[in-house]
């Protein structure tokens, strides 16, 4: 071939004669579908790596109108938990034959909107989104009315029409404070989190129900704000422990800002686990190797992931369903 010659392009008819299929078996295999066979499917791949052919996905959207691209906008990618639930999404949106794109908003509204507006751009099939604080319904079901399908995950706005995936906040916490009661601890505080976001309100709830329950009087300065950091967890417990000097135990809204609490507690010369205990939420890897080992509700971050697939696989029929997931008390050493 002479340097003025171009390359032949590979097309799909290519594909297909190289395969021994029909041409419509090879768009099938391109566009993900589950009405190929695994034998035709390995054959078409077969000969697409043989080839070097490239799908030109930009091209096929604009023919179908309809990409195979996710968004997922995470809250705070810094947050442990919030990595290993982009990650179980990300494979579950894998297995389905779609591809996944992956932005943080840093907690930040206007970040959101930002992103979210350029990722329109790309024509994405769906929006997984976990709501920054202060994102409003308006916004949301604006994005729904152009045609994007939402799927809200971890947290919840109100008038919002959309479909949620949640943990069961409201029960996980109410475990975690039922544990520390039936253990004898009476002087119970909460601390973590803030009132902008719905997580929030749903795991105060929860404490405040067990202690209402119990007939244990507890006092709402005993409820600390914090931002959801390491550095919030010890703020908050340097508050709690500036306003009463006897207090028992601590329900803390995340294992993060547990992780803080138990650096402050040993920080005031008193003894994690022992002299003051300890509760977490989320159930992170590393909430076992804390020393004391971290008690903590478990979030299953795999089946928030599949619960936001099977909303997928029919979200353009107009699903809104709400689904929580079940959480379990996970009992350590820290109580």
């Amino acid at each position: 071939m002479s340097r003025s010659e171009k390359p032949k392009s590979v097309t799909v008819i290519d594909v297909a004669e190289k395969a021994g299929v029909s041409k419509s078996t090879v768009s099938l295999v391109l566009t993900g579908s589950s009405k190929v066979s695994s034998k035709a499917k390995q054959k078409v791949e077969k000969a697409i790596d043989e080839l070097g052919y490239v799908y030109n996905r930009d091209a096929a959207s604009l023919r179908s109108r309809k990409s195979n691209l996710i968004a997922i906008v995470i809250n705070d990618l810094k947050n442990p938990y919030s990595a290993q639930l982009a990650v179980g999404l990300e494979q579950q949106i894998r297995q389905m034959g779609l591809f996944s794109m992956l932005v943080n908003s840093a907690e930040n509204v206007d970040t959101q909107t930002s992103l979210v507006r350029n990722l329109k751009e790309y024509n994405v099939a769906a929006f997984i989104i976990c709501p920054a604080p202060n994102t409003s319904a308006d916004w949301v079901n604006s994005l729904v009315e152009q045609g994007f399908p939402v799927v809200h995950i971890m947290r919840e706005i109100a008038g919002a029409k959309v479909a949620t995936v949640l943990p069961d906040n409201f029960t996980g916490t109410k475990l975690a404070t039922q544990h520390l009661i039936m253990k004898g601890y009476k002087k119970i505080a909460f601390i973590g989190g803030n009132e902008s976001i719905s997580d929030y309100h749903q795991r105060l709830s929860g404490y405040i129900e067990a202690m209402t329950l119990a007939k244990v009087p507890f006092s709402k300065k005993l409820c600390v704000q914090s931002n959801t950091t390491r550095n919030g967890g010890r703020s908050a417990m340097k508050e709690v422990l500036t306003l009463t000097s006897d207090i028992e135990a601590v329900v803390c809204f995340s294992d993060v800002i547990a992780y803080g609490a138990i650096e402050q507690i040993r920080a005031s010369g008193r003894q994690p686990g022992k002299d003051i205990a300890i509760v977490g939420f989320d159930d992170l890897e590393d909430s076992r190797l804390m020393s004391p080992a971290l008690t903590t509700i478990h979030v299953d971050a795999n089946q928030i992931a599949i619960a936001v697939c099977q909303i997928l696989t029919n979200i353009n029929n107009g699903n809104r369903n709400k689904i929580l997931v079940g959480v379990d008390l996970i009992e350590r050493d820290s109580s």
